[in-house]
């Protein structure tokens, strides 16, 4: 077997050895396809039989995959079924294949009416739409005896293979069998590759020719250096286990954030469900995971057809909260619109949602969204005797900080923040923090808004890197006047992951670093090995640099030896 090596971006530390599994898209099949099986072609007498398995067939693996399901996603998949079910959707097919169409345009055609009648209905039967399409897509490829789209049942520990991954897509990966997410497109902060950094799964963005391998090629896949080594040989499986080893030393290190002179840092894990609040939550010693510096609700709700009650959210919200047992948690309000799109808060014609309704601004077209989100953060901190810090999104003046600020106290919620994720935010970050509690710098997003660079876009994620220096003379602006007026102020961006990096924002003034999961072992063993002073001249020398390069390289020349020896690829 040749040993080849495919080159992306890594997101994170860590790497791992394994066979691939694909996520198949859509079937690209003709309207007038032939359907075989045996290498011969279905006579036409048997194609109407072979339609009515087809969508029995897709019904049945929808079941079975709602059943290992829970919440939201169950709900998805068990919708699905029934549209997969519907024998009225079966005739339709049935009947335009016995006036004369092929196959698969027979199908395509019944959905087509379906969807066109359900779009005209409006209200839930319009968010129905989406399901019938992927429904269409299954039936097909059950017809045409090609594999099934979106992701694949996994039979043994797997490296899951993609173009791309929806939200919806990850959050239907079996954990337990998942051993890394490695994708085509995509960008290192795009939401791919933070939901994989939230599951504490490596991931790897931009490793071009990844889908063009067989499902079962084994492959190494290291994070830490943005290469994929198709079948890799004895020395790379070596290389691979020694860096294990190296996390799992990391990891047996559980004190609290600071550096090697006792200057504390809080080190947090951005979560998205009471699941991810359970699992970072494992290790109830308090010192593993100090709490979390980002809890997106909207990942809660990305399947939600209509707003979730009050109640709805209460319970999600308590659950959380339980899991860290009277810990920080900071709870971001709804971010939803441009790549987080919500079925019930979502504009869709907006010809450039990324600047467009969403975020805090989403509250001008839906106020009973936010106040509803408020009440149920209210009464969740009640009934687990918790208090959350809550934060607003896309807030870009002060006037719009006092105003979340005021609503949110309304409600009786007393620690009160925004988002510093636009570039006139941070710099009036003095005039918003004396508005609000604190402020959390979203260093991805302000990194897109500083740098007019969409973070979707992998081919310009030079652009997006976090040592570029208007985005550290941001953040800098941003943490001097948290020092001002004593007031905390974290990084909850992808940023906060890095060990060089932490070193420097630590230096800067930030008071909490909130990351993925599997990120905080490394650093912490980074601030660990460097006195605050220390710290603050890194801060100075990553400020001197010219480019994000520069910047970098006058960082490491300052490291501990062990830390350059250990984290510098």
């Amino acid at each position: 077997m040749t040993t080849t090596v495919l080159s992306g971006t890594g997101v994170g530390r860590k790497a791992v050895i394994g066979p691939i599994a694909q996520v198949r898209a859509s079937v690209d099949a003709a309207p007038d396809a032939v359907v075989t099986r045996d290498g011969a072609e279905v006579p036409a007498d048997q194609l109407p039989d072979l339609i009515a398995q087809s969508f029995k067939q897709v019904e049945q693996n929808l079941k079975n995959q709602a059943a290992g399901a829970s919440g939201s996603l169950a709900a998805v998949l068990t919708a699905a079924a029934q549209i997969a079910a519907d024998p009225a959707l079966v005739a339709k097919s049935q009947a335009n294949l016995k006036a004369g169409k092929p196959a698969v345009a027979a199908i395509d055609d019944a959905v087509n009416e379906f969807v066109a009648l359900f779009e005209k209905l409006g209200g839930m039967m319009a968010e129905r739409v989406t399901d019938l399409k992927s429904v269409r897509d299954r039936v097909i490829a059950a017809l045409l005896d090609q594999p099934q789209p979106g992701v694949p049942s996994l039979d043994v520990p797997s490296i899951i293979v993609a173009e791309d991954l929806a939200p919806a897509d990850t959050a239907a990966l079996d954990l337990d069998k998942v051993l890394a997410i490695v994708t085509e497109l995509g960008g290192p902060t795009g939401h791919t590759a933070i939901i994989a950094g939230q599951l504490g799964l490596p991931c790897l963005v931009q490793v071009r020719g990844i889908t063009n391998l067989e499902d079962g090629t084994v492959v190494a896949a290291d994070a830490s250096t943005g290469k994929v080594t198709v079948n890799p040989g004895d020395d790379i499986a070596a290389d691979i286990q020694a860096k294990v080893e190296f996390e799992k030393q990391l990891d047996a290190d559980t004190e609290p954030g600071a550096t090697a002179d006792g200057h504390t840092i809080a080190l947090l894990a951005n979560i998205g469900t009471a699941a991810d609040a359970v699992r970072a939550s494992a290790r109830t010693d308090g010192h593993v995971v100090e709490g979390s510096g980002l809890f997106r609700t909207e990942v809660l709700f990305l399947d939600s057809p209509k707003a979730p009650s009050v109640e709805q959210q209460t319970k999600e919200y308590a659950g959380v909260l339980s899991a860290f047992e009277g810990r920080k948690v900071v709870v971001r309000t709804l971010d939803a619109g441009a790549d987080k799109p919500l079925a019930f808060a979502t504009q869709p014609d907006e010809e450039n949602p990324a600047l467009g309704v969403r975020g805090f601004r989403s509250a001008r077209l839906h106020p009973q969204l936010l106040s509803d989100q408020l009440a149920a953060l209210a009464q969740a901190s009640h009934d687990t005797g918790t208090k959350p810090w809550v934060m607003a999104p896309m807030v870009a003046t002060p006037a719009e900080a006092r105003d979340f600020a005021t609503q949110a106290r309304e409600h009786g919620l007393e620690k009160v923040g925004v988002m510093v994720e636009v570039p006139s935010a941070a710099l009036r970050a003095r005039a918003i923090l004396a508005e609000v509690d604190f402020v959390s710098i979203g260093s991805n997003d302000l990194a897109q808004y500083t740098m007019a660079t969409d973070r979707l876009r992998g081919e310009l994620s030079d652009l997006l890197d976090s040592w570029q220096p208007a985005i550290l003379d941001l953040i800098a602006s941003t943490a001097a006047a948290g020092r001002e007026l004593g007031k905390p102020v974290g990084v909850c961006g992808e940023s906060a992951a890095d060990p060089l990096m932490a070193l420097v924002l630590t230096g800067l003034g930030i008071t909490s670093l909130s990351m993925s999961l599997g990120s905080i072992p490394a650093v912490r063993f980074s601030l660990r090995r460097h006195t605050f002073a220390q710290c603050e001249a890194i801060a100075q020398a990553a400020l001197a640099g010219n480019s994000p390069e520069e910047s970098r390289a006058n960082v490491i020349e300052l490291l501990a030896p062990e830390v350059k020896a250990a984290l510098v690829v």
